[in-house]
């Protein structure tokens, strides 16, 4: 009881940081979201090319209304300068050049080559790509026709006839996609003021009269120990419960689905995690001034490598293979699996699952680790 009233008035002095915090997660965290509200969505854009036919064929004069379906034609001086400006401005992403006779040397089974001509960007290649898909089909029926004109008639039969596809989710992406950047992002909120407020409260502890005291006490470091985690747990539990109220309060009825249930879980976990972080970097740090140097490298750190700033899908592989040696990963990494869940079985929810188990076996890692350092520090001292 008297270790929880020492912590109760260190933790008063010190809530204007754990305010401070708490602000920055509102704002940034609603920042993030209003960033990432629209979601991701495909949309076919269509490249811009410059089509230079010299053939009369049936075949070659099918193909360019099929580039000028596909792509948005541009016009071009017609001379070879212009028309290296024009890529060299990105006037146009792509050039095909049609040679006289093509039709005939294809009908003859020749096989010749467009010539191509591009600025090496991903429209240019996906203007080759375009290219590509119709004389494969042309391949595909060259040896059942004996003439340009039936075969160019089943070709575009085949190209009418394209599957439709659609896809049809009961998930309301937008939304999702927002509570999940919030659960993310608060990655840094919570282990920067449970760092900052542990170790504050911790190095106080340390002051020499209170470890003399502790040393010769009935209280040893395992009961110091023990009443430090659960005053720190109780702290961290009211900050849960504060940050679930600011997403119900940002985010409104996507938090009482099934996803957003799983995203609190997550957050939950990480919480003990994260104080059991906090109790070892306090137990090992003795000077208050290096407190914001770790936050930095923790908090900050973290949150970079494993996703809360900018989404895992858009880092390296090499920063990933990195990040699984950080519990911050697997809270991120259930956050996302959650949104996207349709389905809420054992086998859809097992990663998550999974992910929550790693996280509380670093949390009791920490504490062993803990208990080993502060039995240390008490035989020195």
């Amino acid at each position: 009881m008297i270790v929880f009233k020492a912590f109760l008035r260190i933790l008063n002095k010190n809530k204007g940081m754990i305010i401070a915090y708490t602000i920055m997660l509102l704002i940034f965290g609603g920042m993030n979201m209003s960033n990432n509200s629209g979601g991701f969505e495909f949309a076919e854009e269509k490249p811009d090319v410059l089509v230079l036919n010299y053939d009369n064929g049936t075949i070659s004069s099918n193909i360019v209304k099929y580039l000028e379906d596909k792509t948005n034609f541009i016009e071009v001086e017609d001379n070879d300068d212009a028309r290296s400006d024009a890529l060299f401005y990105r006037d146009v992403n792509a050039i095909f050049i049609i040679h006289e006779g093509f039709s005939d040397e294809f009908m003859q089974g020749n096989n010749p080559s467009i010539e191509f001509k591009s600025t090496g960007d991903y429209a240019a290649t996906y203007a080759q790509m375009i290219l590509s898909k119709y004389i494969k089909i042309l391949n595909v029926y060259k040896d059942n026709y004996a003439n340009q004109e039936d075969l160019v008639e089943k070709v575009n039969e085949s190209i009418v006839n394209d599957i439709e596809v659609s896809i049809n989710s009961k998930i309301d992406n937008s939304k999702m996609s927002r509570v999940a950047r919030y659960y993310s992002f608060a990655n840094y909120s919570i282990l920067a003021s449970l760092v900052y407020v542990i170790c504050i409260i911790l190095n106080s502890f340390k002051n020499k009269n209170i470890l003399k005291r502790t040393v010769i006490s009935s209280s040893n470091y395992k009961k110091v120990n023990r009443d430090l985690l659960f005053s720190t747990l109780l702290f961290s539990f009211i900050m849960f419960i504060i940050y679930v109220l600011f997403s119900i309060f940002l985010l409104g009825d996507s938090i009482f689905t099934f996803n957003g249930l799983l995203c609190i879980l997550n957050m939950f976990v990480f919480i003990i995690t994260s104080t059991t972080l906090a109790l070892l970097i306090g137990n090992l740090l003795n000077n208050k001034e290096a407190i914001s140097g770790i936050i930095n490298v923790i908090a900050l750190g973290s949150s970079f490598l494993c996703g809360a700033f900018v989404p895992l899908e858009w880092l390296p592989d090499g920063v990933i293979k990195i990040a699984h040696i950080l519990p911050s990963y697997y809270y991120i990494r259930s956050n996302d699996i959650a949104i996207s869940l349709e389905t809420f079985d054992l086998e859809s929810i097992l990663p998550i699952l999974i992910n929550n188990g790693i996280l509380l076996g670093f949390s009791i890692l920490f504490i062993i680790l803990t208990n080993i350092v502060t039995k240390k520090k008490s035989i020195i001292g």
